[in-house]
């Protein structure tokens, strides 16, 4: 196991910067996910640490090791990709223990890893079996198992789950957690499965144009987001914002007054400024229409998804969502009327201008 570290970390494409500038530093024995849009460079980290890709500026450390120079194979890491990258006509055993043999490791060490890393998986079965007579999930099983035989410092995934249907993403993204458990070795995990990287990760690392936008745990970025991407990108469905005034405690825009807890904001802010308040659909609640405060909006429609209902309203023609349970949405149809509150501890507040949040955990 090894940490791993990038320092002032730049990847440019000619004229193009692809990443401007990462420091990041995942722990020894961390589960690190690196998530973010398509083409924000996430994937770019990923190959430059693993050697694949030289970085125009900055340092890459793997453990006290400055790799920038160092060859692949000389960088201690093992990748599995997207794709399984199998070889056909090799059956599950020679797969795994490829690496090791073009290493001329002892054929009783090859067994040896072979055999533990199988168990592991639950691949013992199928050792003698081809790719082709093998399901995608039992694929990129044996992918793992080929990075897993050759203990490596640092194990490296780019999006190993993205080819798999709903069902195997759920049932593999369970196993990777165990495996991590089972091990304590140090992974960085790239996608842009927000899901993913919620139920993986020890530590999210959050990039958006290839600026590194928040970095903390699971929790910390979903409850107390640095910024508005951030709190638009985790969560589904995402945040709700509205853009009004904050006067004392109260927001206030057309249809909306809602409550602000003053204990989670991060400094004094200015009598009557203008600010984004964020409120996460499921933190919505109906309330009596004779209420003071809420967001006063039409019902445009209902998704039911089993034991939650998913509103979909109008506030003078701006579409948000609420998140109800079932049980408390059947009476609820199109074209109702409805005030919807929120509690006070549970709304955001971001900067109109730069959409830095205005609120930390108290």
């Amino acid at each position: 196991m090894a940490k791993v570290s990038f320092r002032g970390f730049h990847k440019s494409y000619g004229k193009t910067q692809v990443v401007k500038g990462v420091d990041l530093e995942i722990k020894d024995g961390e589960f690190l996910v690196i998530v973010g849009p398509s083409g924000c460079g996430k994937s770019t980290l990923l190959r430059t640490l693993a050697g694949l890709e030289d970085a125009t500026k900055g340092e890459i450390f793997i453990g006290d090791r400055k790799v920038n120079d160092l060859k692949p194979k000389d960088r201690d890491i093992a990748m599995v990709f997207q794709s399984y990258a199998l070889y056909p006509h090799m059956t599950v055993r020679e797969n795994m223990s490829f690496g090791l043999r073009i290493r001329k490791m002892d054929p009783a060490k090859i067994e040896k890893a072979v055999s533990e890393a199988a168990k592991l998986l639950d691949l013992t079965e199928l050792l003698d079996r081809f790719p082709k007579a093998m399901s995608g999930g039992q694929r990129q099983r044996v992918a793992m198992g080929r990075a897993i035989v050759r203990k490596p410092a640092v194990f490296l995934f780019d999006e190993p789950l993205s080819n798999l249907d709903a069902k195997l993403r759920h049932q593999m993204r369970v196993e990777l957690k165990r495996l991590h458990q089972r091990l304590g070795s140090t992974m960085l995990y790239v996608t842009h499965d927000q899901i993913e990287a919620m139920t993986l990760a020890d530590r999210i690392a959050l990039i958006d144009k290839g600026l590194i936008q928040q970095v903390g745990t699971p929790d910390e970025l979903y409850s107390w987001p640095a910024n508005k991407f951030t709190a638009s990108f985790l969560g589904s469905p995402s945040m709700n914002f509205f853009e009004g005034e904050l006067q004392g405690t109260v927001f206030k825009a057309e249809g909306v007054e809602l409550l602000v807890d003053p204990t989670i904001l991060a400094k004094q802010v200015d009598a009557s400024r203008r600010v984004i308040l964020g409120v996460r659909p499921h933190d919505l609640y109906p309330a009596e229409k004779t209420e003071k405060h809420g967001l006063r909006a039409v019902v445009d429609l209902t998704e039911p998804l089993g034991w939650e209902t998913l509103v979909h309203v109008k506030l003078n023609d701006l579409p948000f969502v609420a998140r109800f349970e079932s049980a408390h949405a059947t009476k609820i149809q199109p074209g109702d009327e409805i005030l919807l509150q929120a509690s006070p501890k549970d709304v955001r507040l971001f900067d109109v201008e730069t959409e830095e949040a205005l609120c930390r955990c108290p």
